[in-house]
């Protein structure tokens, strides 16, 4: 043995044998530590607990319970080691901490207005001997704020690009951004994220950058805050774009069947960004007609005539662009009759060339029957004068004529004649 000892004290000495003794020492610590995070299921006194989450301004429940107690009390201690109920004593001068429930083998307690200042580790212990803990995890997530865009104060033409900024400020983890057109969602930069100073919290940054065109006016661009703290949809922020762009132009008559006579006018219509405000009429085979006037988007006529016909053509300018259109007017004659207004229309037209066609067919095929009627008729009509008179020839007096007629004479061969 003493030769051991001294081979001991050779291999370590003094100052590696008090190492080794800390490092023990450290070690048997880590492993109470470790312990009380663990339930085992063959110590009736070792408290169980459970991690919880909860939103800034929320309400957090803390349980601790045992399966047996020997008459010992147990005890919620804050992230400081501050206790904060002692059985159902309370400890701290905290209104927002409350006692929810005390028995010998369980002790609920909960926090309200939840701060982030309440994140961090719990401890419930109870006093036996040896003293036995158990931690509780609290996570306060930091509710993002409603998410701001920016980037979009002035109208863009048409064909041009404009890139839209979103921000939202406060979450805790950092929260993450999604942009919309309308329903759609659309992909914009990767979020940039930065630490607020002062604070654990976090402010999130998403661009978008989208090529307008007339379609995109007045959709509306969403950006929507995605974070565990909120519902969906609960911070969402819409901006409508408005797209500058040349009109596009059309023209509507007062009526569809103009007359000779009447009052009528045509109207200039232009559907742009601006709307348009400047119109200019023109008539494609001359001169505008002497009775016709221009009041801005109108051209009336008076008095409708036959010469008022032709294609006229409408320019619209809103600044941005301009569009035109034409119209061809036909002038109906006044004796027309106004119950029927298809009398004159080109569908009218249409229909009574097909009918036409029809008639036409039928009375062909009639002609056709007929021909090949009257020739069956009279094919037969002469067949019958035929035998009427058949045996005539042969018989000497009339008597044997018509008896030969009548079948007497069978072996007499028929003469039949056929009309053609």
């Amino acid at each position: 043995m003493s030769g051991m000892r001294a081979r001991q004290s050779t291999t370590f000495p003094a100052f590696q044998r008090a190492a080794l003794r800390a490092l023990a020492a450290l070690t048997m610590l880590l492993a109470t530590s470790v312990r009380s995070n663990f339930v085992y299921d063959d110590d009736p006194f070792q408290p169980v607990t459970q991690d919880e989450t909860v939103a800034v301004g929320g309400v957090v429940t803390l349980t601790c319970s045992v399966k047996e107690n020997d008459n010992s009390s147990l005890q919620w201690s804050n992230t400081a080691q501050q206790t904060l109920y002692f059985g159902e004593k309370r400890a701290l001068r905290d209104n927002r901490i409350q006692l929810v429930k005390s028995t010998a083998t369980e002790l609920i307690i909960t926090i309200s207005d939840v701060q982030l200042s309440d994140d961090g580790e719990y401890t419930c212990s109870i006093f036996t001997m040896p003293v036995r803990t158990a931690r509780a995890t609290v996570t306060v997530l930091g509710v993002p704020g409603k998410p701001v865009i920016t980037g979009f104060e002035d109208a863009v033409q048409e064909g041009g690009k404009v890139t839209l900024t979103c921000t939202s400020s406060g979450s805790k983890p950092p929260a993450k951004l999604h942009w919309y057109r309308d329903q759609e969602e659309i992909q914009g930069r990767p979020d940039v994220v930065e630490s607020n100073p002062d604070e654990p919290t976090y402010t999130v940054t998403s661009e978008l950058t989208l090529t307008v065109t007339r379609n995109d006016n007045n959709a509306l661009i969403a950006c929507a805050v995605d974070h565990p703290s909120i519902a969906n949809g609960d911070k969402r922020t819409e901006q409508p774009l408005s797209v500058l762009f040349s009109p596009s132009v059309l023209i509507h008559p007062k009526s569809d069947l103009p007359r000779e006579g009447e009052k009528f006018f045509l109207q200039c219509v232009g559907n742009g960004n601006p709307e348009p405000t400047a119109f200019v009429w023109r008539r494609k085979d001359g001169e505008l007609p002497p009775l016709a006037k221009v009041d801005g988007a109108f051209l009336h006529f008076e008095s409708l005539n036959k010469s008022d016909n032709g294609v006229y053509e409408c320019q619209a300018d809103n600044g941005i662009g301009m569009g035109d259109v034409t119209h061809t007017l036909l002038v109906q004659e006044a004796g027309v009759n106004a119950a029927d207004p298809t009398a004159m229309s080109p569908t009218s037209g249409v229909d009574h060339a097909v009918i036409g066609g029809v008639v036409a067919v039928i009375v062909f095929i009639m002609l056709c029957l007929l021909i090949v009627l009257g020739r069956y008729l009279i094919r037969h009509k002469g067949t019958y004068l035929t035998h009427e008179a058949k045996g005539s020839d042969d018989a000497p007096d009339a008597d044997t004529a018509i008896i030969n007629a009548e079948g007497g004479h069978s072996g007499v061969d028929d003469k039949k004649e056929y009309f053609i």
